[in-house]
C-alpha cells in the first residue's frame, strides 16, 4: 500500500483527552478516532491490526476444534428475562423498544451471547451422541459502560471472540476447558503479549474453574497477585494467602473489656483518631447475608473483606452485605458499632484476627466501643479462615516466596459455567439410558480490540509504537528519501513489488516530504522493519534496513535487500 493512497492521519501533539499511552499513541498514529464517549472508529492502520489479531484467534480456535458461527447482536429481551440477567446487567444492558406494525417489541444489544447460543443448542441438541461441541464467533458486543475511558480499553462497543462448549459430562467440560486454555496461551504468544494466566473467582461452581489472562501494565485497572518465585498468579478477588490458622490460648486472668464512649464515630478511621490507636489494633465486624442468613465477618481493621472467600467459608451460594435493618437486629446498634461480643448471629474469623493481642471492637451499642478485647478469651474462637484480599508481602500459598501486587489488563477469560444457562434455557440431552440431563457448558472470551490496545500499551517507547511482527498493520515500511528522483523510485518500486509478490505486507511512504518528517512518522506508527532508499546509500548500491527495536540500520546491498528482509521476516515470525 502507498501512503498517498490510504488514510493515516498522524498527529504530532499528544491529545489532551488521552490519559494512557495506548490511547495517546493510537490517536497520534492514526489508528482510531472517537465518535463519542465509548465509541471509536478504527482507521485503516488500526483495523488492519484488529483483523490480524482476529485471524490469529480464528486459526488457533479452529486448530483447537472449535467451530465458527455468527450470531445476531440484536436479541429479544425475553431471553435475558429467562436467565435472570436483565436484572443482573441492570443499566449495563442496552435495551429499547421498537414498533413492528401494531406490535411493540423489546430488544437488547448483546453484551455477550450465552442466551443466544444456549437457545440454539436447546433447539438442536437432544442426544449425548451430538456432544461434545464447541462453537465460537468474533462479534461486536455492546455494554452501556458508565465511565468509558482509556481509549479502546474500556468502551461501550467492542469486538470480542466468545466461545461456548457443550458437553454431557464434567470430563468433557474439563477437556474443552483445557483445550481453550492452551489455545489462549498460543494466541497471546503469537500476538507478542507478555501475559499471566491468573486464577479467577469462579462463583458457585467452586474449585479452579476460572482463569483470566492478564497483561501486566502500570495503567491496568485490575489487580493481580503474583509470586515471582513459583509463578503463582491470581486476581485479587480470587488470590489466596499463605497464612495458616494459629489459635490463641485462653487468658484466664484477663481483665474485662472496657466500654468507651465513641460519639458519632462509626468508622475505624474516626475511632482510631479518637482513641489514638492504629487500625491494626481493631477488629472490624462486617455483617453479611449468606444465602439470606446473617453472618458476621471479623477482620483486622486495616484489611478488606473478600466476598468470594466469605462465600466459600460459609458454604453459601451467594453473599451480600446486610441491610441496616438486619444489622440493627443482630447487633442492637446502627451501622458502625458491631462487634463479636454479644452479637446475635454466627460469625467467622480471619486468620489475622487471632494474632491481635488486645483489640478494639464495636460494643453492639450506639456510640460505644470496647477496648482490651482478647480474641479467644472474650469471645469464642475455635477456627479461622482466609477471608481478606491478598496484599503485597503476604506469604505465597504455593511456595516459600512472597506475593506482589501488579496492575493488569484483562484480555481473556475461560470459565466453567456448568448448567446455569442450560437449566434456565431448557437445553438438555438424553443419555444412553434415555435419561434427560442439562447440558454442561463452558464459556471462553477474548477481547480482540482490547488485545490490540494492550499491545500498544505495553509495546512502545518515547518515539511511538513497537509492533510485534505478527500483528503489525504492515510488516515493512519503505521510505524513498526523494520521491522526485526517478532512480530512487525505480529501485523503491522494484523492492516494493518483489516483497509484495513474496506475500509480505508493505507500506511505501511515497509522500513528498522531508526525510526527517517521514522517519518520525515511521517511528510513531512503529512497523517492525524499515527500508530506506536514496541518498549516499543509493549511490553506493545499498539499502538501509532497520528493525524498529534497534537504533542503527544495517547496510545491505540492493541486490540482497529483498532476500535479507524475507529471511528477517521469517525469523521474527517464528519467535
Amino acid at each position: 500500500m502507498r501512503w498517498s493512497q490510504t488514510f493515516i492521519p498522524t498527529m504530532k501533539e499528544v491529545p489532551a483527552e488521552a490519559e494512557v499511552p495506548s490511547h495517546q499513541l493510537m490517536l497520534r498514529a492514526g489508528l482510531i478516532r472517537q465518535l463519542m464517549a465509548g465509541s471509536y472508529t478504527y482507521l485503516p492502520l488500526g483495523y488492519r491490526s484488529v483483523r490480524k489479531v482476529s485471524e490469529i484467534v480464528r486459526q488457533e480456535m479452529d486448530k483447537a476444534g472449535a467451530v465458527e458461527l455468527f450470531m445476531p447482536a440484536l436479541q429479544p429481551m425475553e431471553i435475558f428475562e429467562r436467565t435472570g440477567r436483565r436484572e443482573a446487567f441492570g443499566n449495563v444492558l442496552f435495551n429499547f423498544e421498537a414498533k413492528r406494525g401494531d406490535r411493540k417489541l423489546h430488544f437488547a444489544l448483546g453484551p455477550t451471547h450465552e442466551e443466544v447460543i444456549t437457545d440454539l443448542m436447546a433447539k438442536h441438541i437432544n442426544s449425548y451422541r451430538q456432544l461434545p461441541i464447541t462453537l465460537y464467533q468474533i462479534q461486536t458486543k455492546f455494554r452501556n459502560e458508565e465511565r468509558p475511558r482509556f481509549g479502546v480499553l474500556r468502551t461501550s462497543e467492542f469486538l470480542m471472540k466468545d466461545a461456548y462448549s457443550f458437553g454431557s459430562s464434567i470430563e468433557q467440560l474439563n477437556a474443552a476447558y483445557e483445550s481453550m486454555y492452551k489455545a489462549y496461551c498460543r494466541i497471546f504468544e503469537r500476538c507478542g503479549l507478555k501475559y499471566l494466566p491468573v486464577e479467577a473467582e469462579s462463583g458457585p461452581i467452586g474449585g479452579d474453574a476460572s482463569h483470566e489472562f492478564m497483561v501486566p501494565a502500570s495503567n491496568g485497572e485490575d489487580f493481580v497477585v503474583h509470586c515471582e518465585t513459583c509463578g503463582y498468579a491470581a486476581n485479587q478477588e480470587r488470590a489466596e494467602t499463605g497464612r495458616v490458622s494459629v489459635l490463641p490460648p485462653k487468658v484466664d486472668s484477663a481483665a474485662a473489656p472496657v466500654n468507651v464512649a465513641t460519639p458519632d464515630a462509626g468508622s475505624i478511621d474516626q475511632v482510631s483518631k479518637m482513641l489514638k490507636s492504629e487500625a491494626t489494633s481493631f477488629i472490624k465486624t462486617l455483617i453479611y447475608k449468606a444465602d439470606g442468613k446473617p453472618v458476621a465477618v471479623l477482620l483486622r481493621g486495616d484489611h478488606t473483606a473478600n466476598e468470594g472467600k466469605i462465600r466459600r467459608a460459609t458454604k453459601a451460594t451467594s453473599v451480600e452485605l446486610a441491610d441496616e435493618a438486619t444489622i440493627l437486629k443482630v447487633t442492637g446498634a446502627p451501622v458502625g458499632f458491631a462487634g463479636p461480643i454479644g452479637i446475635h448471629c454466627a460469625y467467622i474469623v480471619d486468620h489475622d484476627v487471632a494474632l491481635i493481642k488486645s483489640a478494639i471492637v464495636g460494643a453492639n451499642a450506639k456510640d460505644a466501643h470496647l477496648t482490651g478485647v482478647i480474641p479467644g478469651t472474650h469471645f469464642e474462637l475455635t477456627e479461622t479462615f482466609d477471608l481478606r484480599n491478598a496484599e503485597t508481602g503476604d506469604s505465597c500459598p504455593k511456595c516459600a516466596g512472597h506475593l506482589q501486587m501488579v496492575h493488569g489488563i484483562e484480555v481473556g477469560h475461560v470459565f466453567k459455567l456448568g448448567t446455569k444457562y442450560s437449566v434456565s434455557m431448557d437445553a438438555t440431552f438424553v443419555d444412553d439410558k434415555e435419561v434427560s440431563h442439562p447440558i454442561i457448558m463452558g464459556c471462553y472470551g477474548i477481547g480482540v480490540t482490547r488485545v490490540v490496545a494492550s499491545i500498544v500499551e505495553t509495546c512502545h517507547d518515547e518515539n511511538g509504537i513497537i509492533w510485534p511482527i505478527n500483528v503489525a498493520p504492515y510488516t515493512v515500511q519503505i521510505i524513498p528519501l526523494n520521491v522526485g528522483d526517478a532512480e530512487v523510485m525505480k529501485v523503491t518500486n522494484t523492492i516494493y513489488g518483489e516483497l509484495m509478490a513474496a506475500g509480505i505486507d508493505v507500506l511505501m511512504d511515497d509522500r513528498d516530504q522531508r526525510p526527517g518528517f517521514k522517519f518520525k512518522d515511521a517511528d510513531l506508527i512503529g512497523l517492525p522493519i524499515r527500508i530506506t532508499i536514496g541518498g549516499k546509500g543509493l549511490a553506493e548500491g545499498i539499502a538501509e534496513i532497520k528493525l524498529r527495536t534497534e537504533t542503527d540500520p544495517k547496510k545491505i546491498p540492493l541486490a540482497d535487500a529483498v532476500g535479507y528482509v524475507k529471511d528477517l521476516v521469517a525469523e521474527k515470525q517464528m519467535i
